[in-house]
C-alpha cells in the first residue's frame, strides 16, 4: 500500500472516475482544467480555484485535457503543529464545496508546487508544505454565493461521449453519468433543453453520421451500419428510410 502523502501534486486521466477516502482533502487546480462532482455538486477546477472533500463523502473527477492538481491530503486524527489548528481545519471544512483563491494564495501555492516538483520524495517537506498551505487557505478563500438558477446540461460534453461511443450502445445511464445525475433527473434536463429525449438524440447523432458517410466515403451501406451503432443493415435502412422519406442507396446516388 503506497504510503501516505500529505502534499501531491498529479494530473487526472480524462476518464470520470469515483472514490472515497478516509481523510479530508483540499484539492487546488494548477493548470488545464479538472472536473469534479462532489455530493451532487458538479464544478469545474481551474487554476487558482479549488474544492474541499471531506472525508467518506463520495466525490467523482476527471481531467479536461493537459491538466495539473495540487492535493492536500489532511487525516483525521494528528497532532496539531500550533495551538488552534485542530479549530482552524473543522471550520475549514463547514465551509461550501468549492472556492476561488486570493492573489497572495495563488502565489504561496506557486511557490509551495515549485519546491514539490523539484523534491517529490521529500515527505518532511510536504508535511511542511500542506501544515502552511492550510494555516494561508483559511483566510485567503471565497466562497461563491449559491445562485438560483436552474442547472444546464453540459451538451458538448455529451456529444463529445457519443461520438467516441458511437459504434457500441449507449444507455440514458452512461449519459447521466457524463452530467452526475441520476437517469430520471437526467431524462428531464435533457428534455427540456434539448426538446428531445436522449434516445431520440442519439439516434439523431447516428444519422447524421450515416449520412456523412453516405456522401463523403465508400464504406459499404454495412459498414456504416455498423460505425454508426445500428445492430444491422436492414435495420439501419429501415430507420434512415422512415427519417427522410429515402433509402441510404438512394440517398447516396443523389448526394453524388
Amino acid at each position: 500500500m503506497p504510503a501516505f502523502k500529505p502534499f501531491e501534486i498529479m494530473a487526472l486521466p480524462t476518464e470520470m472516475a469515483h472514490h472515497q477516502h478516509h481523510y479530508n482533502q483540499i484539492v487546488i487546480g494548477l493548470n488545464g482544467r479538472t472536473e469534479f462532482d462532489i455530493a451532487g455538486q458538479g464544478n469545474l477546477v481551474g487554476p487558482g480555484q479549488g474544492c474541499l472533500v471531506s472525508a467518506e463523502r463520495d466525490h467523482a473527477f476527471g481531467g479536461r485535457g493537459s491538466n495539473a492538481i495540487l492535493v492536500v491530503n489532511l487525516p483525521l486524527r494528528q497532532e496539531p503543529v500550533a495551538p488552534g489548528q485542530e479549530e482552524r481545519l473543522a471550520g475549514l471544512f463547514d465551509k461550501p464545496c468549492y472556492f476561488q483563491l486570493a492573489p497572495p494564495a495563488r502565489q504561496l501555492v506557486s511557490v509551495l508546487s515549485q519546491e514539490m516538483r523539484a523534491n517529490p520524495e521529500d515527505h518532511l517537506l510536504g508535511q511542511a508544505c500542506a501544515h502552511t498551505l492550510l494555516c494561508a487557505l483559511h483566510r485567503h478563500m471565497a466562497f461563491p454565493r449559491r445562485q438560483p438558477r436552474a442547472k444546464r446540461l453540459n451538451l458538448e460534453m455529451i456529444d463529445a461521449y457519443i461520438a467516441q461511443h458511437l459504434e457500441r450502445k449507449i444507455t440514458v445511464a452512461q449519459l447521466a453519468g457524463c452530467a452526475f445525475l441520476g437517469e430520471s433527473q437526467f431524462h428531464l434536463l435533457f428534455k427540456a433543453q434539448t426538446g428531445l429525449s436522449p434516445y431520440q438524440y442519439v439516434l439523431e447523432k447516428r444519422l447524421e453520421q450515416a449520412r456523412r458517410l453516405l456522401a463523403d466515403s465508400q464504406h459499404s451501406l454495412a459498414c456504416i451500419a455498423q460505425h454508426c451503432g445500428f445492430s444491422s443493415q436492414s435495420l439501419f435502412t429501415q430507420v434512415f428510410s422512415s427519417r427522410f422519406g429515402l433509402s441510404p442507396s438512394r440517398y447516396r446516388k443523389l448526394r453524388r
